[in-house]
């Protein structure tokens, strides 16, 4: 009877053992996706509504999935090939791109553990053993000896408690949390290049209409000094001329330092000194093409956002290091082996009459430690809700990224049709004041009310065409990059 009882109970303690120590099944996180972006005023095609009105769409794993050179939608050959000398030249990337290698190694040093370690030993020594030691007389002469060996040995854990596999998840995870990390860093980078790009063609642009307006200033200033001169006029007038003409040379010169510093942040995303480069200028024109950006449904961002990728990563590693501290309060067995022989010669090592061998098992397993290991698994727990913690934020500030940038464009985009009637407005006032002034019927500052108000519209629809673009950016950021053809050398450098 107790045969048969410790037949049944045995297996049973075993299974339990093991579920005890091994790494627990991480439960994803649950967070409530709404079932659209409320800014968005699309629809993707996928999309259904089941019978209780909900609206869903089927799920594809995308962490592997091209990110697309999502830029191409710009049609800006510049840009893109501005893009790619980043990729090659950013200090940043190549940074993460190391980080990858790193990990990578760190997984491999890990998944070794998994098979047995094989080595070879040789050597000589030479030495005298005390009389004592050789079993002989105290006063017995003994002469010095050179023995020579050599040996193969092998070593295995046998992974009783799941410390390897556990330790192999761990590395692996960490490995493909720093290359969803890699694909974030190159996310930025790209989508920062096209950001600083665009604010230096809209500051190209505002500059260039600030000097059209330098030198309707400039105009404005003769042509007043001549009816000065000629007694048609006051000073006053000819004064308010000149006090427009040098603030405006002001705003021009503030431009200009503007624009040398977004040249100079443009430097450095490609890699390059930013006294060894120079953009030409190339002003943001109203033909410039504005693509429009699909959003998507929110839970396509759980799929898509390698940054969202990194932390769920992230998350399962800290989740397999928790296996790793339990099974360290359990027995570890290791199985060794090894062979070889000893001689007066090298020639001897190898006779048949000098092998030796010795085959062992080793179980160890902690008695006392002062609490060390428990201490380990409730950090190791703490360390997996710190994770858990970060991934719900993380996506929660995606999310809100996504909601940002969607309501910056509908904004932007109904201030640019108020701005364009305004223009509109503001261009057929001056134009009226212009002639009013010339045919005597209207005085001078009333048509520099005019002009000073066209001028300011002008360049406020200039910093609203650069702002849509930069804002398009970010949204192509914030949805986790582009959708359709696969990005040439995105990972060719992390490999």
């Amino acid at each position: 009877m107790n045969a048969m009882i410790s037949k049944g109970v045995t297996p049973l303690l075993a299974a339990l053992l093991l579920a005890a120590c091994s790494a627990p099944v991480l439960e994803q996180p649950v967070i409530g996706a709404p079932a659209a972006f409320k800014e968005s005023p699309d629809a993707p095609d996928d999309v259904r509504t089941a019978a209780d009105g909900s609206r869903w769409k089927r799920g594809h794993p995308a962490e592997q999935q091209p990110r697309g050179e999502w830029w191409l939608a710009f049609d800006d050959p510049a840009l893109t090939a501005l893009i790619d000398e980043a990729s090659r030249n950013n200090a940043s990337l190549a940074v993460a791109a190391a980080r990858v290698r790193q990990a990578r190694a760190l997984a491999g040093v890990a998944s070794a553990d998994r098979v047995p370690l094989l080595g070879v030993n040789a050597g000589a020594q030479r030495g005298r053993l005390a009389p004592l030691e050789a079993g002989q007389a105290p006063d017995a002469a003994l002469p010095p000896q050179t023995r020579y060996r050599a040996s193969l040995g092998a070593s295995y854990e046998v992974d009783l408690f799941g410390r390897v596999s556990s330790n192999v998840a761990a590395a692996r995870g960490d490995a493909a949390a720093s290359e969803a990390s890699y694909r974030s860093v190159l996310l930025s980078l790209q989508a920062d290049v096209a950001q600083q790009y665009f604010r230096l063609r809209a500051t190209d642009a505002e500059l260039d209409t600030v000097e059209r307006t330098v030198r309707l200033r400039e105009e404005s200033v003769k042509v007043n000094q001549r009816r000065f001169d000629l007694g048609d006029i006051g000073e006053v007038d000819l004064a308010r001329a000149q006090t427009e003409l040098a603030t405006t040379r002001a705003d021009a010169i503030a431009l200009q330092r503007q624009r040398a510093a977004a040249e100079h942040a443009l430097a450095v995303l490609l890699g390059k000194p930013a006294p060894a480069f120079a953009a030409g200028p190339d002003p943001l024109r109203d033909s410039t093409p504005m693509p429009s950006i699909p959003a998507g449904l929110p839970s396509s961002l759980l799929e898509r956002r390698p940054d969202i990728v990194a932390a769920q990563r992230t998350m399962e590693a800290a989740n397999a290091r928790t296996g790793v501290a339990r099974a360290a309060m359990f027995p570890a067995l290791t199985l060794s082996a090894s062979g070889g022989g000893v001689g007066d010669s090298f020639a001897d090592v190898f006779a048949w009459s000098s092998r030796s061998w010795v085959l062992g098992a080793l179980l160890s397993a902690p008695l006392i430690d002062g609490g060390r290991n428990r201490a380990n698994v409730a950090r190791s727990e703490a360390v997996l809700e710190e994770s858990v913690a970060a991934y719900r934020q993380r996506v929660l500030v995606a999310f809100a990224e996504v909601e940002d940038e969607l309501a910056g464009l509908r904004v932007l985009a109904g201030q640019s049709a108020r701005i364009d009637q305004a223009l509109v407005s503001a261009r057929r006032t001056a134009d009226l004041a212009q002639k009013l002034y010339g045919a005597g019927r209207s005085s001078y500052l009333e048509l520099l009310d005019a002009q000073r108000n066209l001028a300011a519209v002008e360049r406020s629809a200039v910093q609203l065409r650069g702002n849509r673009m930069v804002t398009t950016v970010a949204l192509v950021r914030a949805l986790g990059g582009g959708w359709d053809a696969p990005a040439g050398g995105a990972n060719h450098q992390a490999r």
